[in-house]
Order: C-alpha cells, then sequence, then structure tokens
C-alpha cells in the first residue's frame, strides 16, 4: 500500500501550483493531477447533505443511500469491533475496498470511543490519545473520525472538565488530520447543546472554541428519555423542560449552523433505549425541516437494521435516492429505490445561469449543473461521473425550479480555519 504521506506531499504540492500559475484554467489543472493527488480530492469533506451510517457488524459491500460510513470503534486501547476486523485486514484488501467504497462515493472514517469509554473520568491524557487515534487513521487510510465522546458523568460534574478535554482532544486531533483533507465530525446527545444548564458551558463552549475544527455534529435525539425527541415538534422546534431548548432549531438559535446539525437517530426500536422514530414519520420531519431551510442530512445508529430501504425512506421526496440506468442495445431503463416525480420544466427557464453537465469537465465539490431536468451539486471533485449515477458524486436538489436553485445556493465548502487551543 502506498503510504498516506506521500499521497498528501503529491497533493500539496499540486495545490502549491494553483498560487503560482493562476492563469491556467482550474478544470485543466484539475485533469493535470496524479492519480494519487486526485484521491487526495476525493477525501476532501463533502458537502451537505450528510447520511451517516455506523456500524459495529462487518460489512462487506458499500451500502447504498449513504455517504459517510463510520467503523465502530476505535478505542484509547485499541481497535475494537468493526474497526478492529478492518484493521486485521490485508492491504490489498483494504485498499480494494477503499476504491469501491470511494467510487460509490462513500467516504470510510472511523467513530472513536464510544458509550463504552470515559476518557476524561478515566484520566486519559486529550494529546496523547488524539495523537494514538490519529496516527491509526493514516495508517489504516481512512477519511476521518466521529468523536463519539460519551462521558456522562465527566459532563453531568458541571467543572468543565468533559468540556477542556473534549477541546484539547480536537484541537490536537486537527493537527494530525488538516481541515479539508480529513473529515472531523463530534456526536453529541443533544442535551449536551442546553444553554446555561452545563458547568462547563456544554457543546455551546465547545462549539465556540473549536467548532470552526469540527465539519458537522451527528446529534444523538435519542436515549434521552421516553418523550424526547419523539415527534416532528419535539425533534424540530420545542423540546420539553427536561432539556429545554434542544430542538434542532433551538439548537441553532443558540449559535449552532445549522448545516452542521445532522439528526441522528437508531434504525430501530431495539437500537436504543428510547427515542425511535418509524421512518416515514422521520422522514416527514426531514422533510419538514428541509423546507424551513435546514439541509444537514440524517445519522442513524445501525447497519444492517439501516439498510438502504431505510434511508431511502428517510430520505423520500427531499433528497430522492439516485437513479441507475442500465444501457442495453437501443433500449435503456431506469430504476430507483424510491418513487420521484417528473418535471416539465426546463433548465433554461427555472435553472437560469447553471450550465448543463458536460462530459470531460472537471467539477469540484459546490459545483452545481443541470442534467435531464434536475439541479445537482457536485460533492467533492468529480470528472464524467454522470448525475445520478453510480459515483455518487452528484446531490439532487430536485426538479428545476426557483425553489431548488434557491436551496442549492446555500451550500458553500468552509474554508479551513484555526482556531486557538482553549485557554
Amino acid at each position: 500500500m502506498v503510504h498516506i504521506y506521500s499521497i498528501l506531499t503529491a497533493a500539496m504540492a499540486a495545490f502549491a501550483c494553483f498560487g503560482e500559475v493562476a492563469s491556467v484554467p482550474l478544470e485543466q489543472m484539475l485533469r493535470g493531477l496524479t492519480p494519487k493527488a486526485r484521491n487526495v480530492l476525493k477525501r476532501a469533506t463533502p458537502v451537505s447533505p450528510y447520511f451517516v451510517l455506523y456500524s459495529d457488524a462487518y460489512v462487506s459491500t458499500e451500502p447504498t443511500g449513504f455517504n459517510v460510513f463510520a467503523l465502530s470503534f476505535l478505542e484509547q486501547y485499541g481497535a475494537a469491533d468493526q474497526a478492529q476486523e478492518w484493521e486485521e485486514l490485508t492491504a490489498s484488501q483494504r485498499s480494494s475496498i477503499l476504491s469501491e467504497y470511494e467510487a460509490a462515493g462513500i467516504s470510510l472514517i472511523v467513530s472513536l470511543f464510544g458509550s463504552t469509554e470515559t476518557p476524561t473520568s478515566s484520566g486519559y491524557d486529550p494529546i496523547d490519545t488524539a495523537n494514538t487515534m490519529a496516527a491509526w487513521v493514516i495508517e489504516y487510510g481512512l477519511q476521518g473520525v466521529d468523536v463519539d465522546y460519551e462521558d456522562f458523568a465527566a459532563f453531568d460534574a458541571g467543572t468543565g472538565s468533559a468540556e477542556q478535554w473534549l477541546g484539547n482532544f480536537t484541537t490536537q486531533l486537527r493537527t494530525q488530520l488538516p481541515q479539508g483533507q480529513y473529515i472531523l465530525t463530534h456526536a453529541p446527545v443533544a442535551p449536551w447543546f442546553s444553554p446555561n444548564y452545563w458547568g462547563g458551558g456544554g457543546y455551546l463552549w465547545i462549539d465556540s472554541v473549536v467548532g470552526s475544527m469540527i465539519d458537522w455534529y451527528n446529534v444523538q435525539f435519542y436515549n434521552q428519555g421516553t418523550t424526547e425527541y419523539v415527534t416532528c415538534d419535539g425533534l424540530l422546534y420545542n423540546s420539553s423542560t427536561t432539556w429545554p431548548q434542544t430542538a434542532l432549531f433551538q439548537i441553532a438559535d443558540s449559535g449552532i449552523s445549522l448545516d452542521k446539525l445532522v439528526i441522528g437517530k437508531p434504525a430501530t426500536s431495539a437500537q436504543a433505549t428510547n427515542g425511535y422514530m418509524d421512518p416515514s414519520l422521520l422522514a416527514s420531519c426531514v422533510s419538514e425541516a428541509y423546507a424551513a431551510g435546514w439541509n444537514a442530512g440524517v445519522t442513524v445508529w445501525e447497519y444492517p437494521d439501516a439498510d438502504s430501504s431505510w434511508i431511502a425512506t428517510v430520505r423520500g421526496d427531499t433528497w430522492p435516492m439516485p437513479s441507475t440506468t442500465t444501457t442495453t442495445g437501443t433500449t435503456t431503463t431506469s430504476t430507483s429505490t424510491t418513487t420521484t416525480s417528473t418535471s416539465t420544466s426546463t433548465p433554461g427557464t427555472t435553472c437560469t445561469g447553471v450550465a448543463a453537465w458536460t462530459t470531460g469537465v472537471a467539477y469540484t465539490g459546490g459545483d452545481e449543473v443541470t442534467y435531464d431536468g434536475y439541479l445537482w451539486t457536485a460533492s467533492w471533485w468529480t470528472e464524467n461521473d454522470t448525475p445520478g449515477g453510480a459515483a455518487g458524486v452528484w446531490v439532487n436538489d430536485g426538479a428545476c425550479t426557483s425553489t431548488a436553485t434557491a436551496r442549492a445556493k446555500h451550500r458553500a465548502l468552509l474554508a479551513p480555519i484555526v482556531t486557538p487551543a482553549p485557554a
């Protein structure tokens, strides 16, 4: 396996050339990159919506409908469950699987800690732990990490030790896993965003000091009480007095970027103590939130209970599953995991100013095109990948209407920001 450092070096050299040869069109420079450099561009953080799937059970083939897969878990002592199975594969096997997932538009990351570890209460050093875990990610070729910190005793103590630990840990992770090259997410429970509740400031404080280093939050809206976050109103607008101001839009009102708040739910009632929602009900909540300006996506625990059928239902008409088109002789057929309406609108009238997708043109994350009467946004660098095709690089924003165009315009790739470590 080619060492990851050589890949990053090749990419950085290519990026350095961009500033020196500004007169050369970006498309030409991208097409001139080596395959290694292009792989790093594929590694870059995708744009929302994020469809994140966790699993501590081995998965031999890429799941359809998701764009981020979190191997669970990497612990302080080493890899466990699916992360351990990944570690035990040969380098050739890992390389082959990574190629398959990349071709399907899925980023492979590893989830850290989980419910069985208490990093702060156990006295783990945040710097050493971050260095060790980042080294593991680099060694085994994954595309980032999800911080599933569940040290409730440390948070409940109200001393700020949990928040401080997470701030230091996140800052050190980012020194080893640079932004734009590696994904770094957190998976806090929703109550930790409650304002004026936690002695150390909770996740509102964490976001204020290291939020720019975190790509998005996979918020766990479950396991917090039998009546918590189980209706669209409770999930989106009005949390209970038990956990005040922790519904989706309430968290955003507290200053957290709405585009970084991914709704997390269990796949079945057996996957959590409480907080489960039927996929059809969740789909209606997702649709309602999207209409109100939210576009972050959905995360679920866990595969195989959460499969392609589950995510197809939840995505529904909000983010229709891509069609798969096959051609045999002169006959072309198109199939999809969900039923979607066909628009008779033409790109020239309602997607004015957005160019049609063209083969042979290199596109970068955030670029918009029209194709087959729909508006599409690229999640990362791509060339010759048809919108709606198997690569999964293009996000379907819906039929070419002014509403679809306006929603897509809200997307923007965040520039890397360096935030000083907490004092």
